[in-house]
């Protein structure tokens, strides 16, 4: 089996590597990071359009839908260079909801706008509370399709949820929140979060965080809640339960299937829910593995120019072992993601997800070694990679959850063999 990328994939790569390095150069990522303080770090919308324009957000739509028509495997590697430019932003949650308008998860619009498509699945139905949630959804109406449509195409920011009270990144800049429950998901205006949600302070200073109150998505059949502290209430009293105008989907239960009607097992039989934290994952995993790829080549450069002692840094054999490791680490990082975004596996994701992080945090950690003093200064951009890697280690699957996932599988299959 050949598992090299095709002409078609390196033109991919390629192409968004230079569009990036055209419309998102380092002078630009300095301005964003040094201006901050000033802008709030918001998304840029006019590069965010021009993201959509060139197909980021549509690789995986149907090009009977007006997208690209490719796979994941494609998106991995339009993500990989996105993190290798430390394009800031929330490009998973608005790649997954322009990928759910086009799959029918979000569909109809006018009176069937209150349904969801997922015909020959055992999945559940979407739940519209009120006609302004029924507007969120795709295809129809005065405002029905402006979200889902407008994610596709670059138009519209989403960010994402995860219930247990998980941060949530530039919410400030969201249209539109991407919420995901036990096994619903749901699609809400991002100032229903916003209202109750606390700006916490970023290692990353193009990532701003948000915390928010645990969100429960709502189950088969019922209204779609939030649960909301009681202000003044002693710790530990019940949550008051709100329930903001949102458009939710009820996912499949455990012996349901997956976002594409196929059969799933073990963990991935929870629902789509579940199969959305997957491919997230998988997409910040391959934004990791770009940074880490990154800053091998940084730390090469530099072993390349710096010259001590009458001879470049490179020459010395402790800078040579440093580079080599961090070689490694991202070569064997890549064949993870890779191998991970074909199978689609649960178990091959969450390596992805462990190695592709630990191969950003240890790579820039080792980056700042071969530069030495200067490479911790603010001009440098070393830091700015480690920094990002560290705000992604905690997004979708930290390495805790990750080795779960993974000594699950061995305690399955070990199961299945006695």
């Amino acid at each position: 089996m050949d598992f090299q990328l095709t002409d078609d994939q390196r033109a991919l790569k390629a192409g968004m590597r230079e569009l990036l390095e055209r419309r998102f150069p380092r002078s630009r990522l300095r301005a964003a990071v040094d201006g901050e303080a000033e802008r709030g770090a918001e998304v840029d919308r006019e590069l965010w359009r021009e993201l959509g324009a060139a197909g980021l957000f549509a690789l995986r739509v149907p090009e009977s839908a007006g997208g690209v028509g490719l796979g994941l495997p494609e998106a991995v590697l339009a993500f990989e260079e996105a993190g290798r430019a430390l394009l800031p932003g929330p490009l998973a949650a608005t790649e997954l909801t322009a990928h759910l308008s086009a799959a029918g998860w979000l569909a109809g619009g006018g009176p069937a706008a209150g349904r969801w498509v997922a015909e020959g699945s055992a999945a559940g139905a979407l739940v519209a509370d009120g006609d302004a949630a029924a507007g969120w959804l795709a295809d129809g109406g005065s405002a029905a399709g402006a979200l889902v449509a407008g994610a596709v195409r670059g138009e519209a920011v989403v960010t994402a949820l995860d219930q247990g009270g998980a941060l949530v990144e530039h919410l400030a800049s969201a249209d539109a929140v991407l919420a995901l429950g036990a096994t619903a998901v749901e699609v809400i205006p991002a100032g229903a979060v916003a209202r109750s949600a606390e700006s916490i302070r970023s290692v990353d200073p193009a990532t701003p965080l948000h915390r928010t109150a645990p969100y429960r998505t709502a189950p088969h059949g019922a209204a779609p809640q939030r649960e909301a502290p009681q202000r003044g209430a002693p710790h530990g009293t019940a949550p008051t339960r709100v329930a903001p105008h949102r458009t939710a989907v009820a996912g499949a239960g455990a012996s349901g299937t997956g976002a594409s009607g196929a059969a799933t097992t073990g963990v991935a039989a929870s629902g789509p829910a579940d199969r959305l934290r997957r491919e997230a994952a998988l997409l910040t995993a391959a934004q990791q593995l770009g940074s880490a790829s990154r800053t091998v080549e940084l730390a090469v450069e530099h072993a390349k120019r710096r010259t001590q002692f009458g001879r470049p840094i490179g020459a010395f054999q402790a800078v040579q072992h440093l580079c080599a490791g961090m070689l490694v680490r991202a070569e064997s990082a890549r064949s993870v993601v890779y191998a991970a975004a074909v199978t689609e596996e649960p178990g091959d994701i969450a390596a992805a997800k462990l190695l592709a992080d630990e191969a950003a945090v240890r790579n820039a950690r080792d980056c700042l070694q071969v530069h030495g003093g200067m490479g911790f200064t603010w001009e440098a951009d070393v830091h700015l990679h480690l920094k990002r890697a560290w705000v992604r280690a905690g997004q979708w699957q930290c390495a805790a959850e990750a080795e779960e996932e993974l000594a699950a599988g061995l305690l399955s299959t070990v199961g299945a063999c006695l």
